[in-house]
């Protein structure tokens, strides 16, 4: 048995018509049980980046006849032919591509063009139309970054040319790794500008100085955050959102009292380089923000997804040494070459990392090789305790990462492995607003034990490596976890009757106990079926939330 929503957003569904907004404005979740999402803005109208270029043309046309008819009226019989232009609005599309609108002036007669288009990537298109009427174009860049466009139109029997150009931003992020960091603790007052500690006042927000701070650049576009909820005196979530924005009814990090929790989080950043934070509770909560790195649209490492495995499950002796890590102590791990990753040129991997079975309380750190270990953690847990947390950390030179035990008793520790950053790597990341895809709670019924729910991304021929989700489990019956991977079958598989019931990953995003309510981020690949499996590993059923905050688009 299987259930699945169909995932389509107003920019996908604009995409059919060429052009489109590269940022769906979008409904977004609520970590609270019961409480249904609500549209923070609406979803701008399908084609309406290609209108926008469709106005900047008429607008450059209208200045150029208006002042073709003062020079008229300036020289009295002046003749046929008194001007030829060409004009150009060009609008973003989606991660690697532009989309234009060209269109030529002129008062000759019959004029025919010949637009050259060059796209300022070594490759130029010819286009042609009558003057006057415009002309749509479509183009993809390997690269992201910035780029100049320049035509030149020639009308093809009077033989006059002119030419325009315009330089563009392509909407595309690429990551780059950034030692993990820490730039908020409200416990000693870290990054809040106070002289000591003071919690997040219940309902309130607390800003993280991204661009600027500790060596991140301005115009970072998306920041990776490792965010922890700690000291809670009651339960509640977190909502990370881009400073300068309406807050979306989201959440990152769900907690109830006394416990300590983290969450990884791709964020967007706001224009002043700041993030935001707020405290959804009815107390106050301590916050802590590591930063492991960031997003520019500028080149740096684009992301790979991999199929999902197990790199390290210390109760085995899988890629460490068998039994629980000692408390304080630190182990390697070989990234590189491992898992589906290539041996040399890995920058960052992305990696779910479970602490299991621990004797006491404290927490995992991961970090590159060749560094010390950084006053920053991973995944945190108490006794008996099995947690599971997304983290994306940089890897060292030789290829490896280190994982540290930063408790005082002993743990067993597992690795998962789902991705990794290359300056190879082809997907550039789009983020958008955060937008519940399914809940359980509503409409339908708990996701059964050994059952999954399928996840289709339509896509509109855009060439999608994978999607940021985050999965939350709640009124869970029994313990178990989420496993998740692309499904081998397409929709159109499953129309025409041929599709074959997927099998389960050998690795766990997100776990938990009886009546816990539980999140994890998930950079799920969409395969090439388009289509993601999340399966529930237990045996018992629970509520399942989706929730989708970005894309990784392939050249």
């Amino acid at each position: 048995m299987y259930r699945h929503r169909v995932m389509i957003s107003a920019a996908v569904a604009a995409a059919a018509v060429g052009f489109v907004p590269v940022t769906a404005q979008a409904a977004g979740p609520s970590a609270d049980p019961g409480r249904a999402a609500t549209a923070t803005s609406p979803a701008p109208a399908a084609g309406s980046a290609k209108d926008a270029a469709v106005r900047d043309l008429a607008a450059q046309q209208a200045k150029a006849k208006a002042d073709a008819t003062a020079r008229s009226a300036a020289s009295a019989g002046a003749r046929q032919g008194e001007y030829f232009d060409v004009f150009m609005g060009a609008v973003n599309s989606n991660a690697h591509s532009v989309g234009l609108a060209t269109s030529a002036s002129t008062d000759l007669t019959n004029s025919f063009v010949a637009y050259d288009i060059d796209w300022g990537d070594g490759t130029i298109d010819r286009e042609y139309g009558p003057a006057g009427t415009n002309v749509y174009v479509n183009h993809r860049y390997a690269e992201v970054g910035a780029h100049k466009i320049t035509i030149t139109a020639t009308d093809t029997y009077h033989k006059v040319s002119a030419t325009t150009t315009q330089d563009i931003v392509l909407d595309g992020s690429e990551f780059t790794p950034h030692t993990p960091t820490r730039l908020l603790d409200t416990r000693d007052g870290t990054g809040t500008g106070a002289p000591a500690g003071r919690p997040v006042a219940p309902y309130t927000t607390t800003r993280v100085k991204i661009a600027g701070n500790g060596g991140i650049p301005a115009g970072v576009t998306a920041v990776a955050l490792n965010i922890t909820a700690t000291n809670a005196s009651s339960g509640g979530h977190v909502i990370a959102y881009a400073s300068g924005t309406k807050q979306p009814a989201t959440s990152n990090v769900n907690f109830v009292a006394g416990q300590t929790v983290p969450n990884l989080a791709i964020v967007p950043v706001g224009e002043d380089g700041y993030v935001e934070l707020a405290n959804r509770s009815e107390g106050p909560v301590d916050l802590i923000a590591d930063v492991t790195g960031y997003f520019t649209r500028s080149a740096a490492s684009g992301y790979t997804s991999v199929k999902p495995s197990r790199l390290v499950d210390t109760r085995t002796g899988l890629g460490a040494a068998a039994g629980p890590v000692a408390g304080r102590t630190t182990f390697g791990v070989q990234v590189a070459g491992q898992g589906g990753l290539p041996a040399a040129g890995v920058t960052a991997v992305a990696l779910n990392i479970t602490a299991t079975g621990p004797k006491g309380s404290g927490h995992l750190t991961a970090f590159p090789s060749g560094q010390q270990a950084p006053s920053t953690s991973s995944v945190n847990f108490t006794a008996g305790q099995t947690v599971a947390n997304a983290v994306i950390v940089p890897v060292g030179p030789d290829g490896k990462i280190n994982i540290r035990n930063g408790a005082w008793d002993p743990a067993d520790v597992i690795v998962d492995v789902t991705g990794y950053y290359s300056a190879d790597g082809k997907a550039a990341y789009l983020p958008m607003e955060p937008e519940r895809r399914f809940d359980s709670r509503t409409g339908t019924w708990p996701l059964a034990g050994q059952d999954y729910h399928y996840e289709t991304m339509w896509t509109s021929g855009r060439a999608l490596e994978a999607v940021v989700l985050n999965l939350t489990v709640t009124n869970t019956q029994g313990s178990g976890h989420l496993a998740v991977a692309p499904d081998p079958s397409t929709v159109a598989d499953r129309i025409a009757g041929k599709a074959v019931r997927p099998t389960p990953p050998d690795s766990s995003v997100l776990n938990w106990t009886k009546g816990a309510t539980v999140s994890n981020l998930v950079q799920a690949s969409t395969g090439t079926s388009g289509v993601v499996d999340i399966w529930n590993r237990g045996w018992e059923p629970t509520d399942l939330i989706v929730d989708i905050f970005g894309t990784y688009e392939k050249n």
